[in-house]
């Protein structure tokens, strides 16, 4: 450890700090700033940047075509998840159908099995894409 007899105080300190700034706002102890001719701006304007997130003028991520076939399998998939109208099948005992039964107990066991694996699945799924399109492992 070194000597603490040469180290300035905090008292030490905090005073010369306080003689700086009541020097520096003594009146006329202010710089006078020359005329704005003499003043360089070292300061490049620079050109407003293009916005990385908006596509170029109809440059488009997806094709029509591929938006077009994922919006047709999102669309089925609704179709599949929607339950069937209730009307054409028999009324099971209390006004449910079989159907709804089976879905109503199928529900929780599908919503703990989704919440373990559904995070370790996107995960694998996105690292995979990545991988694929930079041409790198991670």
């Amino acid at each position: 450890m070194g000597d603490l007899s040469r180290e300035p105080s905090m008292e030490d300190i905090l005073s010369s700090i306080r003689r700086v700034i009541a020097r520096d706002e003594a009146p006329g102890s202010a710089r006078e700033l020359p005329d704005g001719d003499d003043i360089l701006d070292l300061q490049a304007e620079q050109a407003p940047e293009a916005d990385a997130a908006e596509p170029a003028e109809g440059e488009e991520l997806v094709s029509t075509r591929s938006a077009d076939a994922a919006r047709q399998s999102l669309e089925a998939l609704s179709a599949a998840i929607t339950p069937a109208s209730t009307a054409s099948a028999p009324p099971a005992a209390g006004g449910r159908t079989m159907e709804e039964v089976v879905m109503e107990a199928l529900r929780p066991m599908l919503k703990d099995w989704l919440d373990t694996h559904l995070p370790d699945m996107v995960e694998a799924m996105v690292a995979k894409e990545i991988s694929r399109i930079t041409g790198r492992r991670l």
